[in-house]
């Protein structure tokens, strides 16, 4: 295999050890980086450690400090770092087994694939997915790499399984906090009907490969462009869309959601302008009572 392990070494689980190697699941290759540089020279930008008041230091004067309150420092050397990390165990054992569908997404952080490290390894490595795959659990532990500990989730995948590095829960915001202010609320039925109608008309089977980063396509076709034209002068990229003018804020949810999910009468819900007359007619019952009772 080509790529290099992020991890190796086995997975316990009670008496039985099966050796395995980790890899990546994911890679960053979309991603662009930019260096800054100086444009009347074309040299890149460095930077220099300086302290205020003082200047440039050298390395072997930087220390790490850890703020305790504004501008006051614990100041740690590398040996004394080094003596708490935690020792990497060649073991990643299974101490606890939840249903698939009880961690929460937020948890959710990296993904790397494992396999067994050799072919006597094979058979209880199948045996663990099979298991899992069957009981529809997800196996956790903690990992220790690179001195520090990561919670992890094993489960099944393909014909092979995944770990999947977990956040811990001083690292996830309660939900609660931000939806605190949302109601609780019953939304109408026609709206939801159209909802459910125009999920149905655009649900697909999930193919990655279909979606595209178009920022990141527009980055490497400037780029292109410039690299040909051999010129500093600005190009700028059009991505054929038009500007939005900043109106239409408030719209009709309902004219909106038919209009989303066209003249397709046989996936429609029946008759839902029918349904939404007495939601109407209700509203102008309590605007007209309204009105009387200022009156009055």
């Amino acid at each position: 295999m080509a790529a290099r392990a992020y991890w190796q070494g086995q997975i316990r689980l009670a008496l039985v050890s099966i050796p395995i190697e980790v890899y990546p699941a994911t890679r960053s290759g979309a991603a662009i980086s930019f260096h800054q540089i100086h444009e009347p020279s074309g040299k890149r930008i460095r930077y220099e450690k300086v302290a205020p008041g003082v200047g440039p230091v050298d390395r072997d004067e930087i220390i790490k400090g850890y703020e305790v309150s504004k501008g006051n420092y614990v100041l740690l050397d590398e040996e004394e770092i080094e003596a708490v990390k935690i020792e990497s165990r060649k073991t990643l054992e299974l101490v606890q087994f939840v249903d698939a569908d009880e961690i929460d997404v937020l948890y959710y952080e990296k993904p790397y694939f494992v396999v067994p490290a050799d072919d006597l390894a094979e058979e209880a490595y199948v045996v663990l997915r099979e298991a899992l795959r069957a009981s529809r659990k997800v196996g956790l532990g903690q990992l220790a790499v690179r001195g520090r500990e990561q919670l992890v989730s094993i489960k099944p995948c393909g014909r092979g399984l995944v770990m999947e590095v977990l956040r811990y829960a001083d690292e996830v915001h309660k939900a609660q906090g931000y939806f605190r202010d949302i109601e609780d609320t019953k939304p109408d039925k026609d709206l939801l009907d159209l909802a459910a109608t125009l999920i149905d008309k655009k649900t697909a089977p999930f193919k990655p490969a279909e979606f595209h980063d178009r920022y990141v396509d527009a980055l490497h076709r400037l780029i292109d462009k410039k690299a040909k034209s051999k010129s500093n002068k600005r190009i700028i990229e059009d991505d054929g869309e038009p500007a939005s003018g900043g109106k239409g804020n408030v719209i009709d949810l309902m004219a909106a959601l038919k209009k989303s999910v066209g003249d397709d009468g046989a996936r429609s819900p029946a008759k839902p302008a029918a349904k939404s007359t007495p939601a109407r007619k209700s509203a102008a019952r309590k605007t007209a009572a309204t009105r009387s009772r200022k009156s009055a």
